[in-house]
């Protein structure tokens, strides 16, 4: 299948015991490659060509399935039914108090022990890309209501984007994003430090210490976390409080309309490769992989190490659905969630 030159195929890749089958899809177009494996509805590889036009993988992942099935960082892939952290693993929908798995310090992180990273989603081809969907089970990690999900991968020219769609059968929270590690050096290279990022945010969240949002919604302005114009990550990192970036970048406030917004832009000079995003969810979570440490082997045999890659996690705010003045992140039946994301690699 073609769309203005987006070549689309796919194969078998493994297989997940109790599981299934895992296929690999291949989104093509001239300037970037992209591969996407129905497992997680993962994000395994971006190609994307630097100014001396060679192409390299900016993603990180794993060189099998064994990596996938095990990995418990999240690599390239799609999380919910909530993505980032719950205060607790506890919230109140409609009167009806709810208890979720707590797998992060004393909060629940990206959906639970089984979240939708583990499971192997359905695929079918689309034009230019390729729809993955899902049934989330009501009760599945202790959520309320059946919710049908589906991400929409298309590629057209240098354009990765991604479509969420979501219905419940119950009054859900629901926040979907991809949870890719990007390194536009490549993905085996050290560091980011050489790096430059912009995030167009007047405000961010501060968080307490197991990184739930504290209520404040604070301004950049003079702050380490002001990133509307491009910084260095390495020296911008010496500032921030330890270990990194983990932080929810407010892109709308509460209540705005529904738009698509320019969230931020990546350039590593030395190549010359950029990645810019927009989204149409209300944050982004920037986060500069303070907690690998060299333990995980990807691609090729690289070592992940602290601050060897970031993530631009387009989301709703974290803990929304426990904090009445953090933008609504509930579904309710009859609704739809929608909200697209896209990922532009260029070069300068």
């Amino acid at each position: 299948m073609c769309s203005k030159m987006t070549q689309v195929s796919h194969q078998q890749w493994g297989e997940v015991s109790g599981l299934g089958s895992v296929d690999l899809w291949l989104l093509k177009s001239s300037q970037v490659r992209v591969e996407i494996l129905t497992l997680g509805a993962i994000i395994r590889s971006v190609w994307s060509t630097g100014k001396d036009g060679k192409m390299e993988d900016v993603v990180l992942g794993y060189d099998d399935l064994e990596g996938y099935v095990s990995d418990k960082r999240y690599l390239g892939a799609v999380v919910g039914r909530v993505a980032n952290r719950i205060a607790q693993g506890h919230f109140v929908v409609e009167g009806k108090e709810y208890q979720l798995d707590i797998n992060n310090g004393p909060n629940a992180l990206h959906g639970g022990l089984r979240g939708f990273n583990k499971a192997i989603w359905h695929a079918a081809a689309v034009e230019g890309g390729v729809q993955l969907s899902l049934t989330s089970p009501d009760g599945d990690q202790g959520y309320p209501g059946e919710v049908q999900v589906s991400v929409t991968y298309t590629l057209q020219g240098e354009t990765l984007t991604a479509e969420y769609q979501a219905k419940c059968t119950k009054t859900t929270p629901i926040n979907l994003t991809n949870h890719s590690y990007f390194n536009l050096a490549g993905q085996a290279a050290a560091d980011i430090y050489d790096q430059e990022v912009s995030i167009s945010a007047q405000s961010y969240l501060p968080v307490d210490d197991t990184s739930i949002p504290t209520g404040e919604i604070r301004a950049v302005e003079g702050m380490p976390f002001d990133l509307r114009k491009p910084v260095l990550i390495g020296s911008r990192l010496k500032e921030v409080p330890c270990p990194g970036f983990d932080h929810n970048f407010c892109l709308s406030s509460p209540g705005d309309p529904w738009t698509e917004r320019h969230a931020a832009r990546v350039c590593h000079p030395a190549s010359g490769r950029v990645l810019e995003v927009s989204t149409s969810q209300p944050g982004v979570q920037f986060y500069t992989a303070n907690f690998l440490d060299g333990s995980i082997v990807g691609k090729g045999g690289a070592r992940y190490g602290k601050h060897s890659s970031f993530c631009l996690e387009t989301q709703n705010w974290p803990d929304a659905v426990n904090q009445a003045s953090f933008p609504d992140c509930l579904l309710r039946p009859g609704e739809e969630y929608r909200h697209i994301t896209r990922f532009i690699f260029t070069t300068v």
